[in-house]
């Protein structure tokens, strides 16, 4: 049984964490209707086709759409009518492993993806599509089928926020397989992690980029960066002793010394391309959002673009 005073402590925490999902929701639904209205659905929206029924050829029908089986049994020729999909499935996936507790900044990169998963939950409410949520870290922690409405939403947000994983490490072939498992028909996959696969880098990038590719074949997929500017750039504050939020290995570093600083930044922003050119390789669209600035005009520019590009 709790002590009075851990039950005081733990009914004021969760009035917080309340206040602070109904602010982010607050927040992220008048992004989503200021700065994403339109762009969301000129994108997305009427892509894809659904089957309606079958009739008889005509003259002038598109042989491309004869059903041969139905024309086969019957012995005259029938095509298949489509009407345009009339909502679309978003599935978030998103990276709450140890790594992502880690800012330099206010907020930690787990709460710039939560917010940035809010934009894209509210967006999708806004044009009546369905959204759902996996949490995952080397499993996944969390799955939450794609419904509708602002509770749902609402409740997106909260456990982006605040759920507490069981592990701390990251694998994101095992989160991808997850999703083409549960979600069989068509759908758009937001992809959001700071991928960092960990050690050995360069066989888990190659895993990486054959389950992006096969994944991308299925769904549409766009991977969303989250980094923190202290990944890429030591401050000079002499020892520094560093701990791996997923390992637990511990690095001992000189930042006083230029040629340390120097490296660090070096094989920082040589790992952060690499992993770029990978999953862009692999036809995967890729948006990069940086702790600490306003991420807001690179998702704008995002949906600007894909949308001149598919016409």
């Amino acid at each position: 049984m709790p002590t009075p005073t851990e039950a005081a402590a733990a009914e004021s925490r969760a009035v917080e964490i309340l206040r602070r999902v109904r602010r982010m929701e607050v927040q992220t639904t008048r992004l989503a209707d200021d700065t994403m209205a339109g762009r969301y659905a000129s994108v997305f929206k009427g892509r894809g086709m659904d089957f309606d029924r079958v009739r008889n050829y005509v003259p002038g029908d598109d042989v491309r759409a004869i059903d041969w089986n139905v024309t086969a049994r019957t012995g005259d020729p029938y095509v298949k009518l489509f009407t345009e999909e009339r909502e679309l499935t978003i599935l978030l996936l998103v990276d709450i492993s140890g790594s992502s507790d880690f800012g330099s900044t206010p907020d930690s990169k787990r709460e710039l993806s939560a917010e940035a998963a809010g934009v894209l939950a509210a967006s999708a409410i806004r044009n009546r599509d369905k959204v759902g949520l996996i949490l995952f870290t080397d499993t996944v922690e969390l799955y939450i089928p794609p419904a509708k409405g602002r509770t749902h939403v609402l409740r997106l947000i909260r456990e982006a926020l605040y759920f507490q994983p069981t592990q701390r490490r990251t694998d994101i072939v095992a989160a991808l397989d997850f999703a083409n498992r549960v979600i069989s028909r068509r759908a758009i996959l937001f992809l959001v992690s700071d991928f960092q696969p960990g050690p050995p880098f360069e066989e888990k990038l190659a895993l990486l980029r054959k389950k992006l590719t096969i994944t991308n074949k299925h769904h549409d997929l766009i991977a969303v960066t989250i980094t923190d500017p202290r990944e890429a750039e030591l401050p000079n504050v002499g020892r520094l002793r560093i701990e791996d939020a997923e390992t637990g290995q511990i690095l001992q570093l000189n930042t006083s010394k230029a040629s340390v600083r120097d490296t660090y930044r070096a094989q920082s922003q040589a790992r952060r391309a690499r992993t770029a050119a990978t999953i862009r390789s692999t036809g995967v669209d890729l948006l990069e959002f940086t702790n600490g600035t306003n991420w807001l005009p690179a998702l704008v520019n995002f949906f600007r673009t894909r949308r001149h590009r598919l016409g």
